[in-house]
Protein backbone atom coordinates (compact mmCIF):
# COMPACT_ATOMS: atom_id res chain seq x y z
CA UNK A 1 0.00 0.00 0.00
CA UNK A 2 2.91 2.37 0.65
CA UNK A 3 6.63 2.46 -0.07
CA UNK A 4 8.69 1.86 3.08
CA UNK A 5 12.02 2.09 1.23
CA UNK A 6 12.71 5.56 2.62
CA UNK A 7 15.08 6.85 5.25
CA UNK A 8 12.21 8.68 6.92
CA UNK A 9 10.41 7.21 9.90
CA UNK A 10 7.92 4.50 8.94
CA UNK A 11 4.44 6.12 9.01
CA UNK A 12 2.60 2.80 9.55
CA UNK A 13 0.64 3.03 12.80
CA UNK A 14 -1.65 0.01 12.49
CA UNK A 15 -3.22 -2.24 9.87
CA UNK A 16 -5.45 -5.26 9.57
CA UNK A 17 -7.17 -7.61 7.17
CA UNK A 18 -10.75 -8.78 7.06
CA UNK A 19 -11.98 -12.26 6.25
CA UNK A 20 -13.67 -10.74 3.18
CA UNK A 21 -10.25 -9.88 1.77
CA UNK A 22 -10.38 -6.14 2.39
CA UNK A 23 -7.84 -4.36 4.56
CA UNK A 24 -7.37 -1.20 6.59
CA UNK A 25 -4.25 0.87 7.19
CA UNK A 26 -3.57 3.85 9.44
CA UNK A 27 -0.57 6.01 8.61
CA UNK A 28 0.68 8.60 11.10
CA UNK A 29 2.30 11.75 9.76
CA UNK A 30 1.96 14.83 7.58
CA UNK A 31 -0.51 14.21 4.75
CA UNK A 32 1.72 15.62 2.01
CA UNK A 33 4.76 13.59 3.03
CA UNK A 34 2.93 10.34 3.72
CA UNK A 35 0.78 10.54 0.57
CA UNK A 36 3.91 10.75 -1.56
CA UNK A 37 4.85 7.29 -0.27
CA UNK A 38 1.64 5.54 -1.29
CA UNK A 39 2.00 2.93 -4.01
CA UNK A 40 1.07 4.16 -7.50
CA UNK A 41 -2.53 3.42 -8.57
CA UNK A 42 -3.35 1.84 -5.19
CA UNK A 43 -6.39 4.02 -4.35
CA UNK A 44 -9.75 4.12 -6.15
CA UNK A 45 -11.42 6.97 -4.32
CA UNK A 46 -10.44 9.81 -1.98
CA UNK A 47 -13.03 11.08 0.51
CA UNK A 48 -11.95 13.72 2.97
CA UNK A 49 -12.78 16.85 4.93
CA UNK A 50 -9.56 18.71 5.78
CA UNK A 51 -9.39 21.05 8.77
CA UNK A 52 -11.18 24.24 7.80
CA UNK A 53 -9.23 27.50 7.75
CA UNK A 54 -8.89 28.87 11.28
CA UNK A 55 -11.87 26.94 12.63
CA UNK A 56 -10.15 24.82 15.28
CA UNK A 57 -6.80 24.21 16.95
CA UNK A 58 -6.08 20.46 17.19
CA UNK A 59 -3.03 21.18 19.35
CA UNK A 60 -0.54 19.19 17.28
CA UNK A 61 2.58 20.53 15.59
CA UNK A 62 2.37 20.84 11.81
CA UNK A 63 -1.42 20.80 11.64
CA UNK A 64 -3.33 22.15 8.64
CA UNK A 65 -5.79 25.02 9.03
CA UNK A 66 -3.76 27.56 11.03
CA UNK A 67 -1.66 28.96 8.20
CA UNK A 68 -0.99 32.71 8.58
CA UNK A 69 -2.24 33.44 5.05
CA UNK A 70 -5.08 32.29 2.83
CA UNK A 71 -2.64 31.46 0.04
CA UNK A 72 -0.64 29.31 2.45
CA UNK A 73 -3.69 27.22 3.31
CA UNK A 74 -4.72 26.85 -0.32
CA UNK A 75 -1.19 25.87 -1.33
CA UNK A 76 -0.93 23.25 1.41
CA UNK A 77 -4.09 21.56 0.15
CA UNK A 78 -3.06 21.85 -3.50
CA UNK A 79 0.30 20.25 -2.71
CA UNK A 80 -1.33 17.49 -0.68
CA UNK A 81 -3.59 16.45 -3.54
CA UNK A 82 -0.68 16.70 -5.96
CA UNK A 83 1.12 14.17 -3.75
CA UNK A 84 -1.97 11.94 -3.72
CA UNK A 85 -2.49 12.03 -7.50
CA UNK A 86 0.02 9.27 -8.44
CA UNK A 87 -1.61 6.92 -5.90
CA UNK A 88 -5.05 7.35 -7.49
CA UNK A 89 -6.06 4.91 -10.20
CA UNK A 90 -6.62 6.31 -13.69
CA UNK A 91 -10.39 6.07 -13.16
CA UNK A 92 -10.24 7.34 -9.57
CA UNK A 93 -12.17 10.27 -8.09
CA UNK A 94 -11.91 12.70 -5.19
CA UNK A 95 -14.75 13.93 -2.97
CA UNK A 96 -13.51 17.02 -1.10
CA UNK A 97 -15.68 18.57 1.63
CA UNK A 98 -14.74 22.12 2.65
CA UNK A 99 -16.37 24.80 4.77
CA UNK A 100 -15.78 28.53 4.53
CA UNK A 101 -14.49 31.19 6.93
CA UNK A 102 -15.27 34.85 7.50
CA UNK A 103 -12.64 37.57 7.73
CA UNK A 104 -13.49 39.63 10.81
CA UNK A 105 -10.40 41.90 10.96
CA UNK A 106 -11.57 43.07 14.38
CA UNK A 107 -8.15 42.81 15.96
CA UNK A 108 -9.53 40.72 18.82
CA UNK A 109 -10.70 37.11 19.30
CA UNK A 110 -13.84 36.42 17.31
CA UNK A 111 -17.07 35.46 19.01
CA UNK A 112 -18.12 34.68 22.57
CA UNK A 113 -20.50 31.78 21.98
CA UNK A 114 -19.88 28.15 22.95
CA UNK A 115 -19.10 27.18 19.36
CA UNK A 116 -15.95 29.31 19.34
CA UNK A 117 -14.87 28.40 22.87
CA UNK A 118 -15.07 24.69 22.04
CA UNK A 119 -12.63 25.11 19.15
CA UNK A 120 -9.74 25.88 21.53
CA UNK A 121 -8.42 28.52 19.17
CA UNK A 122 -5.53 30.81 20.12
CA UNK A 123 -6.42 34.32 21.23
CA UNK A 124 -6.08 35.98 17.83
CA UNK A 125 -6.63 34.15 14.56
CA UNK A 126 -5.15 35.22 11.24
CA UNK A 127 -8.71 36.06 10.17
CA UNK A 128 -9.14 38.34 13.20
CA UNK A 129 -6.20 40.63 12.45
CA UNK A 130 -5.46 43.00 9.56
CA UNK A 131 -3.49 42.13 6.47
CA UNK A 132 -5.46 39.50 4.54
CA UNK A 133 -6.32 42.00 1.81
CA UNK A 134 -10.11 41.64 2.00
CA UNK A 135 -12.87 43.98 3.14
CA UNK A 136 -13.83 43.38 6.75
CA UNK A 137 -16.65 40.86 7.31
CA UNK A 138 -15.98 39.18 3.95
CA UNK A 139 -16.73 35.52 3.36
CA UNK A 140 -13.30 34.39 2.19
CA UNK A 141 -14.42 31.84 -0.39
CA UNK A 142 -11.98 29.18 0.79
CA UNK A 143 -13.70 26.20 -0.89
CA UNK A 144 -13.62 27.78 -4.34
CA UNK A 145 -10.07 29.05 -3.93
CA UNK A 146 -8.96 25.49 -3.23
CA UNK A 147 -11.08 24.02 -6.04
CA UNK A 148 -9.71 26.44 -8.63
CA UNK A 149 -6.14 25.86 -7.46
CA UNK A 150 -6.64 22.11 -7.94
CA UNK A 151 -8.19 22.71 -11.36
CA UNK A 152 -5.15 24.75 -12.37
CA UNK A 153 -3.02 21.86 -11.14
CA UNK A 154 -4.62 19.50 -13.65
CA UNK A 155 -7.59 18.03 -11.79
CA UNK A 156 -10.93 17.88 -13.61
CA UNK A 157 -13.61 19.56 -11.51
CA UNK A 158 -16.72 17.56 -12.40
CA UNK A 159 -19.32 18.73 -9.92
CA UNK A 160 -20.08 21.01 -7.01
CA UNK A 161 -22.34 19.19 -4.57
CA UNK A 162 -24.21 21.24 -1.99
CA UNK A 163 -24.53 19.43 1.33
CA UNK A 164 -27.49 20.95 3.17
CA UNK A 165 -27.27 20.55 6.95
CA UNK A 166 -30.85 21.16 8.03
CA UNK A 167 -29.99 21.16 11.74
CA UNK A 168 -26.72 23.07 11.49
CA UNK A 169 -25.23 24.78 14.52
CA UNK A 170 -26.76 28.28 14.99
CA UNK A 171 -24.55 31.34 14.66
CA UNK A 172 -25.95 33.72 17.29
CA UNK A 173 -23.15 36.27 16.79
CA UNK A 174 -24.19 36.71 13.14
CA UNK A 175 -27.04 39.21 13.23
CA UNK A 176 -26.73 40.82 9.79
CA UNK A 177 -26.51 37.81 7.45
CA UNK A 178 -28.15 34.40 6.99
CA UNK A 179 -26.72 31.56 9.05
CA UNK A 180 -24.74 29.01 7.08
CA UNK A 181 -26.75 25.85 6.38
CA UNK A 182 -24.67 24.18 3.68
CA UNK A 183 -21.14 23.17 2.73
CA UNK A 184 -19.42 22.31 -0.54
CA UNK A 185 -18.40 18.85 -1.68
CA UNK A 186 -16.29 19.01 -4.83
CA UNK A 187 -16.06 16.00 -7.13
CA UNK A 188 -12.74 15.81 -8.99
CA UNK A 189 -11.51 13.19 -11.44
CA UNK A 190 -7.99 12.36 -12.49
CA UNK A 191 -8.97 11.48 -16.06
CA UNK A 192 -11.86 12.22 -18.44
CA UNK A 193 -13.13 8.65 -17.95
CA UNK A 194 -13.64 7.58 -14.36
CA UNK A 195 -15.74 5.32 -12.15
CA UNK A 196 -19.15 6.74 -11.27
CA UNK A 197 -22.30 4.87 -10.23
CA UNK A 198 -25.33 7.14 -10.38
CA UNK A 199 -27.43 4.71 -8.34
CA UNK A 200 -25.19 5.52 -5.40
CA UNK A 201 -26.66 9.04 -5.27
CA UNK A 202 -29.83 7.59 -3.74
CA UNK A 203 -32.11 9.80 -5.84
CA UNK A 204 -30.37 13.09 -5.01
CA UNK A 205 -28.14 14.74 -7.59
CA UNK A 206 -25.99 17.74 -6.64
CA UNK A 207 -27.96 18.85 -3.57
CA UNK A 208 -27.72 16.42 -0.65
CA UNK A 209 -29.96 16.76 2.39
CA UNK A 210 -28.05 14.89 5.07
CA UNK A 211 -28.42 15.49 8.80
CA UNK A 212 -25.32 15.65 11.01
CA UNK A 213 -24.76 12.51 13.07
CA UNK A 214 -25.89 12.69 16.68
CA UNK A 215 -23.75 9.72 17.67
CA UNK A 216 -20.46 8.80 16.06
CA UNK A 217 -17.37 6.79 16.91
CA UNK A 218 -15.42 9.85 15.82
CA UNK A 219 -17.08 12.33 18.17
CA UNK A 220 -15.04 13.49 21.12
CA UNK A 221 -11.81 13.59 19.13
CA UNK A 222 -12.47 15.26 15.79
CA UNK A 223 -14.55 18.40 15.65
CA UNK A 224 -17.85 17.93 13.81
CA UNK A 225 -17.07 14.74 11.87
CA UNK A 226 -19.10 14.55 8.70
CA UNK A 227 -22.09 12.18 8.69
CA UNK A 228 -21.75 8.49 7.91
CA UNK A 229 -24.51 8.82 5.31
CA UNK A 230 -22.43 11.38 3.42
CA UNK A 231 -19.49 8.97 3.27
CA UNK A 232 -21.79 6.10 2.28
CA UNK A 233 -23.08 8.10 -0.67
CA UNK A 234 -19.59 9.07 -1.84
CA UNK A 235 -18.39 5.47 -1.64
CA UNK A 236 -21.47 4.09 -3.38
CA UNK A 237 -21.10 6.57 -6.24
CA UNK A 238 -17.32 6.76 -6.51
CA UNK A 239 -15.65 3.54 -5.37
CA UNK A 240 -16.11 0.09 -6.96
CA UNK A 241 -16.88 -2.98 -4.84
CA UNK A 242 -13.73 -4.20 -3.17
CA UNK A 243 -11.89 -0.98 -4.02
CA UNK A 244 -9.77 1.18 -1.74
CA UNK A 245 -10.77 4.49 -0.14
CA UNK A 246 -8.20 7.02 1.09
CA UNK A 247 -8.80 9.78 3.63
CA UNK A 248 -5.66 11.93 3.98
CA UNK A 249 -7.20 13.85 6.91
CA UNK A 250 -8.94 10.94 8.59
CA UNK A 251 -9.46 12.62 11.98
CA UNK A 252 -11.71 10.41 14.10
CA UNK A 253 -11.98 7.73 11.41
CA UNK A 254 -15.52 8.05 10.02
CA UNK A 255 -14.38 7.41 6.43
CA UNK A 256 -12.57 4.22 7.45
CA UNK A 257 -15.46 2.87 9.53
CA UNK A 258 -17.96 3.33 6.70
CA UNK A 259 -15.59 1.93 4.06
CA UNK A 260 -15.09 -1.15 6.23
CA UNK A 261 -18.84 -1.71 6.55
CA UNK A 262 -19.27 -1.32 2.78
CA UNK A 263 -16.64 -3.94 1.96
CA UNK A 264 -13.98 -1.52 0.78
CA UNK A 265 -10.39 -1.36 1.90
CA UNK A 266 -9.36 1.89 3.54
CA UNK A 267 -6.26 3.97 4.17
CA UNK A 268 -6.27 6.83 6.63
CA UNK A 269 -3.54 9.42 7.15
CA UNK A 270 -3.58 11.30 10.45
CA UNK A 271 -1.09 13.65 12.07
CA UNK A 272 -2.38 13.25 15.63
CA UNK A 273 -1.19 9.94 17.18
CA UNK A 274 -4.05 10.02 19.70
CA UNK A 275 -6.56 9.93 16.84
CA UNK A 276 -4.60 7.06 15.27
CA UNK A 277 -4.89 5.09 18.51
CA UNK A 278 -8.65 5.64 18.66
CA UNK A 279 -9.16 4.52 15.05
CA UNK A 280 -6.97 1.46 15.54
CA UNK A 281 -8.94 0.36 18.60
CA UNK A 282 -12.26 0.89 16.84
CA UNK A 283 -11.22 -0.89 13.65
CA UNK A 284 -10.06 -3.92 15.60
CA UNK A 285 -13.44 -4.08 17.34
CA UNK A 286 -15.57 -3.63 14.21
CA UNK A 287 -14.91 -7.00 12.63
CA UNK A 288 -12.93 -10.19 12.55
CA UNK A 289 -9.30 -9.39 11.85
CA UNK A 290 -7.18 -12.22 10.50
CA UNK A 291 -3.41 -12.49 10.53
Amino acid sequence: MYDDDFEQEDPLYASGKRESGTSWTILNGDSKEVASRLEPASVNCVITSPPYYWQRDYEVDGQFGLEPTIDGYVENLRATFAAIRPALTADGVVFLNLGDTYYSAKGRPHGKDDKHRSRRLPGLRAVDGPGLGLPRKSLIGIPWRVALAMQEDGWTLRSTIIWVRKSAIPEPTSKDRPWRKYEHIFLFSKSPRYFFDREGLDGEEDVWFIEPDRKSLARGTHYAPYPRKLVERCIAAGCPEGGTVLDPFVGGGTTMYVADEMNRSSVGIELNPDFCALISDNMEQLGNVTD
